[in-house]
């Protein structure tokens, strides 16, 4: 009982501390891409650093249901322990963009479930969920697409990619960025899928970013390994 009263007050001193670090001007810019938080993720970094690993505590965290802690416990987890089914109920209820993806890419595509999760989320009816299993293919695709149907995969895109939610449209879209520089043979087809749909034509772009405009992200991506 001891164990668990301090776990609990730590959880609690974590909460208060995080809720020190929101920044109203950061939640503000935040809420405009769907996440509600506003702690700056360099100092939640520096929060986990400090945490190091623990397991427990990151679940304690996960279970508060705020956007920030559930990013903590996302940085202090071990990757590799959760089970299956933990990490299927966690995507369904990670609800922002931010969880969701620091979710997939620091968690599950650490985990052995890895490729069962992206077989199951892929064909969600859910898009939201949908859009998890684009992203853990599109991961695929740029490692081994060993197994792939990748003329499948330009097919669906082409047939769904532009009218697609924006969570499920932006990791279709990298799938088809990511077919397009890594395979020659189906590169042409990408690229003309990219510029008949137009989908993030118009995307804003960081000085010395790449634009996330599927012709011009293979353009681009296949210049610099030239």
């Amino acid at each position: 009982m001891a164990a668990t009263q301090q776990n609990t007050a730590t959880v609690a001193e974590l909460m208060a501390e995080l809720a020190e670090l929101d920044d109203p001007k950061i939640r503000a810019v935040n809420l405009k891409h769907g996440d509600d938080h506003g702690v700056n993720l360099t100092k939640l970094r520096a929060v986990a650093k400090r945490l190091k690993t623990q397991q427990e505590l990151a679940g304690e965290l996960w279970e508060t249901g705020d956007s920030a802690a559930r990013l903590l416990a996302i940085l202090i987890c071990r990757p590799k322990t959760f089970e299956k089914d933990d990490l299927d109920a966690m995507l369904r209820a990670a609800r922002t963009p931010k969880v969701q993806d620091w979710l997939v890419n620091y968690v599950v595509k650490k985990n052995p479930h890895c490729e069962d999760l992206r077989t199951v989320w892929f064909a969600d009816p859910d898009p939201v969920v949908a859009s998890a299993g684009w992203e853990l293919t599109a991961a695929r695709i740029a490692k081994s697409s060993d197994g792939l149907d990748l003329s499948g995969l330009l097919d669906i895109i082409e047939a769904r990619m532009k009218d697609a939610p924006d969570r499920l449209q932006w990791a279709m879209n990298h799938c088809l960025a990511e077919i397009g520089i890594e395979h020659a043979g189906l590169r042409d087809r990408a690229i003309d899928i990219g510029e008949r749909l137009k989908v993030l034509e118009d995307h804003p772009t960081s000085p010395g970013c790449t634009s996330p405009f599927a012709p011009t992200w293979i353009a681009e991506i296949v210049r610099r390994r030239s």
